[in-house]
């Protein structure tokens, strides 16, 4: 149960943030973006609410030093970001962190549900 609540709180933040800051940050190198395996062996892109979050993972992570955070638009995270992660049958990884950069993810079309449901003002 704990690491539902965990799941949830951590989405829940990179959601709110994300609509606050209009802002979602992914890092990169020379070679791209990285989609690393998740738990479950299937491909992952991270993606952060905040600089500060990504640049963590860089510090701590041996495997992110070579990267930099790279911001990306809200809308073109949203309309051209997620569609291109379906086609490519990858998940989104939302605000990793820990000694080994995991987190939450879930499928481009959930990430664009959520989102779209914070969006409408209730």
């Amino acid at each position: 149960m704990a690491a539902v609540s965990f799941a949830a709180a951590q989405a829940d933040t990179f959601y709110t943030e994300i609509l606050a800051e209009q802002t979602v940050w992914a890092v990169c190198d020379v070679e791209g973006f990285p989609a690393p395996l998740n738990g479950d062996g299937q491909r992952s892109m991270p993606f952060w609410s905040k600089r500060s979050r990504a640049q963590k993972v860089i510090d701590t992570v041996a495997a992110y030093t070579a990267f930099e955070p790279t911001p990306i638009p809200l809308s073109e995270w949203r309309d051209r970001w997620l569609p291109g992660l379906a086609a490519d049958g990858l998940l989104v990884g939302l605000n990793w962190s820990g000694a080994a950069a995991t987190g939450y993810d879930l499928t481009p079309g959930d990430a664009q549900t959520a989102l779209h449901a914070r969006e409408i003002p209730t």
